[in-house]
């Protein structure tokens, strides 16, 4: 039973590291209809502005200071990756919006240019983040079950943020107007509505979404240049699943995926569990092509 309880634990922790990558996708594919290739990258900005802020801490504060150094990384790689994603926005993205495919191949040269900068400046090999102090343990449940405090500090972390994009969405006017240009551009222009800041902003904030789960990352192992390709597939696959610019349908996709890929893992093994996973998602998608929530619309005759 006990076994079982973790098994489910990794596949929710997987799950919350899902949703953190594709909160962005959503925002930028739902909003203005860009494949964002580079968005790993931005998650790998995140990763290593951590890195520099705890090599920061080291060499200018005292020891005892140390555990405060990964709050400030949160904010510091959101806004690393927010103000990288609104230069992007400015100079490239802003001329491939509904050009979908232009904007794959456009993006994902500009993913090759980051990650070899990436490594002049930090060199090839992975670095270690170390983690503060009281992120240090587990919380023990009884018998051998121990949960990590580092995945349970994500998974609280996740749903920060989705109440925070939540509320930016439902509750301000910025988030109503975003939501406005997803469902009709041209009436939501009409209206008054500037939908060239919504697009500048939009990016933006989905690739600061993406700095804080390269921030996140970082808690779970080392981390690299290439640390972005290893998640942008799924989290593409969460947003295709949970329907386009639905944070509900993201936050189920991604779910969904990370307990099935835990689950099959388990059973199988890594390469034929995330085969499955893709046949079966392929499948239903033939099924129901829109996704696990459609967003509604009207239509005129």
């Amino acid at each position: 039973m006990s076994l079982l309880f973790l098994q489910l634990f990794n596949g929710i922790s997987l799950s919350s590291i899902l949703l953190l990558i594709a909160l962005g996708l959503a925002i930028t594919f739902g909003l203005m209809n860009v494949i964002n290739m580079a968005h790993g990258e931005f998650i790998m900005i995140g990763a290593y502005m951590t890195y520099m802020i705890q090599k920061w801490f080291i060499s200018a504060f005292p020891p005892s200071a140390f555990g405060w150094y990964f709050a400030l990384s949160l904010a510091a790689a959101f806004l690393a990756a927010f103000a990288i994603g609104c230069l992007l926005e400015k100079t490239l993205i802003r001329f491939l919006y509904g050009r979908p495919l232009d904007s794959l191949l456009a993006t994902w040269g500009v993913s090759l240019v980051l990650q070899q900068l990436a490594r002049s400046i930090f060199g090839a090999p992975n670095v270690a983040v170390q983690a503060p102090g009281w992120l240090e343990g587990g919380l023990a449940l009884g018998g051998e079950l121990t949960l990590p405090y580092k995945r349970l500090f994500i998974i609280g972390l996740v749903i920060i943020c989705i109440i925070g994009i939540y509320l930016y969405l439902y509750r301000t006017r910025g988030g109503r107007s975003m939501q406005a240009v997803m469902q009709n551009r041209s009436m939501a222009a009409c209206l008054g509505i500037s939908t060239r800041r919504v697009d500048a902003f939009g990016f933006a904030l989905g690739s600061g979404m993406a700095g804080i789960a390269g921030c996140a990352l970082t808690l779970l192992g080392p981390i690299g240049p290439s640390i972005g390709t290893y998640y942008i597939v799924d989290a593409f696959m969460v947003v295709v699943l949970g329907g386009v610019g639905k944070i509900v349908g993201t936050v189920a996709g991604a779910l969904g995926i990370g307990v099935l890929n835990t689950a099959l893992e388990y059973t199988t093994s890594a390469t034929l569990g995330k085969v499955i996973v893709f046949t079966l998602i392929i499948a239903f998608l033939q099924w129901k092509p829109s996704g696990l929530v459609t967003m509604k619309s009207r239509a005129l005759d």
